[in-house]
C-alpha cells in the first residue's frame, strides 16, 4: 500500500473573493477551457499554471492508479492560507476549502483522507475550525504554515490550538509558505530552492526551543520536504543549544536531539543518499511517503525513490504506508482493497 501524505488539491471553482470580501490579494482560477489547464492569478498577477489534476478527483485517481498510489492525504495549496487577510474572511475561505476536501473524501473514502486549513491569525477561530474539521467534517487533521505572518509557531497565543489538537488527536502537516527573503531572492527560483527548506527548519526549531513539544508531547507534527534543511543542520542546532544556553534555553532545557523522535517527516528529498541519511538519523518510523502532488518540484513517480533503495521490505512498507497510518490515526483496513492486500501478501509482509 502507498499513502501519500503530501498531496495538494483545489476546488475547480470558488467565489470571487475580491467581490466577496471587498479587497484584493486572493487567488482565483482562470480556466482556459473545460478540462484544460488553468491559471492561478493573484488579482491580475500571474502565479502559476495548473492542470486538471489539481481540481479533478477522477483525474488524480487515474494518475494514482498509474503509480499504484492507494491513498492521498489531501491539503490545500499553501498560497490559499491567506493568514494576511481579515480573520473573519480567512475563516470563511477556510470553510469553503475544508468543505470541498471533505466532500472529495466522502465521495472516495478508500482513496483520500483530508487535512483542513485554519484562520491561524485568530486562535479562537482556528480552534473552532479545527474542531469542526475533526468532529463534523471527518478530516484527519490540518495543514498550517511555517509561520503566521511575522509570528513563529512557538508564540504562546497558539497554545489553545495545540491543546485542542492534542486532545483531538489531529495530525498537523507543516508546509512552508510566504518564504523569508523573497524580496531579496528574485532570481533562479531561489525562494523555492533555498528559503523553503529554511522555513521548515525555522518552524521545527521554534517548536522545539519554544517548549511547545515539551508542553504538548502528544502533538502529531509532520513536516514537508524531508524536514527541509533541519536534518542536515541538526548537529549545528544541537551544539548551539548547548554552548549558548543564554539564547537557546530560554523556554526549554530539552536538547533538540531529544525531541526529534516526536516528529514525522515526508520523504520528498529527491536524493537516495539523503533518504538513507534520514532513515539512519530518524528511522523509518518517522518517515512517510510525500510527493507534493501535482506540482513540478514534487516526486513525479510516487514512491520510486523508496522502492529503488535496498531497504528491507518491511522498512519500505513502513515508509510507504505504515508511518502515514500512524500519523493520521487510521487503520489499514480503512483504505485496504483486495488488490493492495494481495500485493502486500506477495511481498511476504505480515500486516
Amino acid at each position: 500500500m502507498k499513502i501519500d501524505i503530501h498531496a495538494h488539491i483545489l476546488p475547480k471553482t470558488w467565489p470571487d473573493l475580491r467581490e466577496r470580501y471587498g479587497y484584493g490579494g486572493f487567488i482565483r482560477l482562470d480556466h482556459n477551457c473545460d478540462g484544460c489547464s488553468a491559471r492561478m492569478m493573484k488579482d491580475d498577477e500571474f502565479f502559476r499554471d495548473v492542470d486538471p489534476n489539481v481540481w479533478s478527483p477522477s483525474v488524480r485517481v487515474e494518475e494514482c492508479d498509474e503509480h499504484a498510489v492507494d491513498v492521498q492525504v489531501l491539503s490545500t495549496v499553501p498560497v490559499m492560507f491567506s493568514y494576511w487577510a481579515k480573520p473573519e474572511d480567512t475563516h470563511d475561505l477556510s470553510k469553503i476549502l475544508n468543505e470541498h476536501i471533505a466532500g472529495v473524501v466522502e465521495e472516495h473514502p478508500k482513496r483520500y483522507a483530508g487535512l483542513g486549513t485554519l484562520p491561524m491569525q485568530d486562535t479562537d477561530r482556528a480552534v473552532q475550525e479545527l474542531e469542526r474539521c475533526i468532529n463534523e467534517l471527518g478530516l484527519v487533521g490540518v495543514e498550517i504554515g511555517t509561520h503566521i505572518n511575522e509570528t513563529n509557531l512557538d508564540d504562546p497565543r497558539f497554545d489553545p490550538l495545540w491543546e485542542a489538537a492534542e486532545e483531538l488527536g489531529a495530525a498537523i502537516f507543516v508546509h512552508p509558505w510566504d518564504m523569508m527573503g523573497m524580496d531579496q531572492l528574485e532570481d533562479y527560483w531561489l525562494p523555492w530552492l533555498v528559503s523553503m527548506p529554511a522555513e521548515t527548519s525555522r518552524a521545527i526549531c521554534s517548536l522545539m526551543m519554544g517548549g511547545v513539544l515539551d508542553r504538548y508531547p502528544e502533538l502529531k507534527f509532520a513536516f514537508a520536504h524531508g524536514g527541509g534543511s533541519f536534518p542536515a543542520t541538526l548537529g549545528r542546532i544541537d551544539w548551539g543549544f548547548e554552548v549558548r544556553p543564554d539564547l537557546c534555553q530560554v523556554r526549554t532545557e530539552t536538547p533538540p536531539r531529544e525531541l526529534v523522535d516526536k516528529l514525522y517527516f515526508d520523504t520528498l528529498v529527491h536524493d537516495p543518499m539523503m533518504l538513507r541519511f534520514l532513515v539512519e538519523k530518524f528511522g523509518p518510523e518517522q518517515l512517510a511517503l510525500g510527493t507534493d502532488y501535482p506540482f513540478v518540484l514534487g516526486e513525479h513517480e510516487p514512491g520510486k525513490l523508496i522502492e529503488s533503495m535496498d531497504f528491507a521490505p518491511e522498512v519500505k512498507e513502513r515508509m510507504l504506508s505504515g508511518t502515514a497510518l500512524e500519523w493520521i490515526g487510521r487503520d489499514r483496513s480503512d483504505f485496504e482493497t483486495e488488490a493492495s492486500r494481495a500485493h502486500s501478501e506477495s511481498l511476504g509482509l505480515q500486516l
